[in-house]
């Protein structure tokens, strides 16, 4: 009976990953609920998530099933991933950390952050996480950790993307996942980021594409796509697939 409801599991996801439809309602769907700033209702453990309920199911799903040691999360905002993230580590156990890199951690959010039951599994480093100082302290916390997800959320200008990809990719191994973030700035109306550097050929879908050009470990996890089809990450559910 199990093997029959994966089965047809997979046989509906593969479908509606390829109902064009249904696909194009649902990024109209996104296009739409970002006028209301959708992606801010919500907060895990008291905390501000700032994401899609689906992509939080998601990461649910892969850090169950990769069951990291390290999550290296770079972009920190008011800290309810970083809790989310040590929240799901905790359920794992063992001495699992979760790495959150800002380039701005505000004094009210850290403190928040400090005083969450999570944040025993927690470190923070204030920088931009493609400095080279900010880069080498990552690793050094990292070490020879043998199960590293890497989360980029960051500055989501293709430059600053592309290089989170190339500076820390080496630290994801076989089985394991990068994810990024915010993939659909490729599809939304170009007035939506008047006010931000990135927009419409400048964002990380287009960082995602120059570097798997050039990086054969690593493809997209499309069944994921299909299965979300309501996502910020569409095309950004990166799986390692050789070491």
């Amino acid at each position: 009976m199990i093997d029959r409801f994966e089965d047809e599991k997979i046989e509906n996801i593969c479908k509606q990953g390829e109902d064009a439809r249904l696909r194009s309602a649902s990024l109209q769907w996104v296009i739409d609920s970002a006028a209301y700033q959708y992606s801010y209702h919500f907060t895990w453990l008291g905390r501000p998530i700032i994401q899609f309920p689906q992509d939080i199911v998601a990461m649910q799903e892969i850090i169950w099933r990769v069951c990291p040691d390290i999550i290296v999360e770079t972009g920190i905002a008011r800290g309810g991933s970083l809790i989310f993230h040590a929240s799901l580590l905790e359920l794992l156990g063992g001495d699992r950390r979760v790495i959150g890199v800002d380039v701005d951690i505000r004094d009210h959010n850290r403190a928040s952050i400090k005083n969450h039951p999570m944040f025993k599994r927690i470190s923070m480093i204030e920088g931009s996480s493609v400095a080279e100082s900010t880069v080498q302290e990552v690793f050094r916390l990292v070490g020879g950790t043998k199960r590293v997800l890497l989360i980029l959320d960051s500055n989501h200008t293709h430059e600053h993307v592309l290089a989170e990809l190339k500076l820390y990719s080496p630290l994801v191994k076989k089985g394991s996942y990068i994810v990024v973030f915010d993939t659909t700035i490729e599809d939304m109306p170009g007035s939506h980021f008047s006010d931000r550097p990135w927009h419409v050929g400048n964002n990380p879908r287009t960082a995602v594409r120059e570097f798997l050009l050039s990086n054969n470990r690593f493809i997209v996890d499309e069944e994921m796509d299909h299965k979300l089809l309501i996502s910020s990450a569409l095309g950004g559910y990166l799986v390692c697939i050789k070491d």
